[in-house]
């Protein structure tokens, strides 16, 4: 008969008593369900410590080679201290460069599940990605592309503060934190200013689809500012509207920055934007040179982060347009050919277009390395290139505009545009 775990010492007892005086101890083995083996054990340990010694023993060993003492957990949580948000493996770098040798990542996580600093996380289901009309491109190197973005409001001691938040998508070294007085065109554009005179220029620019960035109502999304960064040879990405998740990582550094900074801030004394912003230079710093990141194999931004080899020239060198005819857009918006005026974008007011006449006698119409449209002199209306929907996985609208364009030259005046 098994034994059941009610009852268990008694029956224990009882065959240890029986046990003595039995001449067919393996048939009362089989009575009681257990191994001669089992039986011979317990009768050993009855004689030698009475009915105690029929109990079990733990098998928890009497020392640990690996146990933890009392200056590593020590260790383990004042690093959480420092560091509230940081993950096991984080913490457990930062441990590994300060004193050498470090418990294994397990133990972190121990340690903080025991002490109530961390619980596990809910996993959520991945969304799915989506196509959008950009190029596609993602970095595989550092400055191939910069992704931009506002935080968001919140309130502080000093009043309400906008982050706008600049980094390297390859490296993830945060390129600017910078409290603003408002989010106007000329404002962001003096930030990158001092960007591309810092750091060099990116070859693109991540962005939402929200001002100053793009313009939603404009032509292929154009604003003030994104027709300036075309000027200077710089490619546009933007996101879909309404999917954050298209510039996902710079997202998670809003969240870093919500939950380390915005979520903290009432309880720091904070009165003035200097004092605001002070703070947030450290956490920047210490973001670029002391935070490991796992997608950097644990090494830091700083590590890995090297300026641009394409200089940012003063005074800006006008565009080119080789073999084409150019017209000055007007503070209206309009270029002028002929007799007649066609309204074509006012985020590129005061700039440069080119004109190429095809095969059918339109005009195709350019800015930069971008064909935004075609004029049509019978009509006298001018056409916007057309963009595929949202839904469409082939050519993106500006993949189609750069395939249907002459090929492209850099020089020191500018970029030209040159038969193919």
């Amino acid at each position: 008969m098994p034994w059941h775990t009610t009852d268990i010492m008694n029956q224990r007892t009882q065959f240890a008593l029986r046990a003595l005086q039995t001449d067919n101890f393996r048939c009362l083995c089989r009575e009681f369900g257990i191994s001669a083996k089992t039986g011979y054990k317990w009768k050993k340990n009855f004689l030698a410590e009475g009915r105690a010694g029929l109990s079990d023993a733990s098998r928890r060993p009497q020392s640990s080679p690996k146990a933890l003492d009392e200056e590593e957990i020590f260790r383990i949580v004042s690093l959480h201290n420092a560091h509230r948000f940081w993950g096991a493996r984080k913490l457990r770098d930062i441990y590994e460069r300060s004193w050498g040798s470090a418990p294994s990542e397990s133990s972190f996580k121990r340690v903080l599940r025991r002490c109530g600093l961390s619980h596990e996380r809910l996993k959520r289901p991945s969304k799915m990605p989506g196509g959008r009309i950009a190029h596609g491109r993602r970095a595989s190197a550092c400055n191939e592309v910069w992704s931009v973005d506002f935080k968001g409001w919140w309130n502080d001691g000093a009043g309400r503060s906008n982050p706008l938040t600049v980094r390297d998508e390859f490296s993830r070294f945060v390129l600017e934190l910078r409290h603003l007085p408002n989010g106007r065109t000329e404002t962001v554009r003096d930030i990158f200013a001092e960007l591309f005179a810092n750091y060099g220029m990116p070859q693109a620019i991540r962005s939402d689809n929200g001002p100053p960035f793009a313009s939603a109502n404009g032509l292929l999304g154009l604003s003030r500012l994104s027709a300036w960064w075309l000027a200077l040879g710089i490619e546009l990405e933007r996101s879909r509207p309404g999917c954050p998740q298209d510039n996902g990582a710079h997202e998670r550094l809003h969240k870093d920055i919500a939950r380390e900074i915005q979520e903290l801030s009432s309880s720091r004394a904070v009165s003035d934007p200097a004092q605001r912003q002070a703070i947030f230079d450290v956490w920047r710093e210490e973001f670029n040179t002391q935070r490991p990141h796992e997608a950097l194999g644990l090494k830091r931004p700083a590590e890995v982060y090297e300026k641009s080899a394409r200089k940012w020239e003063q005074p800006e060198p006008e565009i080119e347009y080789e073999g084409m005819e150019t017209r000055k857009v007007a503070s209206t918006g309009k270029i002028k050919y002929g007799m007649v005026s066609y309204l074509v974008s006012m985020a590129l007011r005061e700039r440069y277009v080119g004109l190429k006449t095809r095969s059918d006698g339109r005009l195709e119409v350019y800015y930069a390395k971008v064909l935004l449209g075609h004029m049509d002199e019978r009509t006298e209306s001018f056409q916007a290139i057309e963009q595929p929907s949202e839904q469409k996985t082939e050519k993106t609208g500006a993949q189609a505009a750069r395939a249907s364009q002459p090929s492209v030259s850099q020089t020191q005046g500018g970029t030209f545009l040159g038969e193919a």
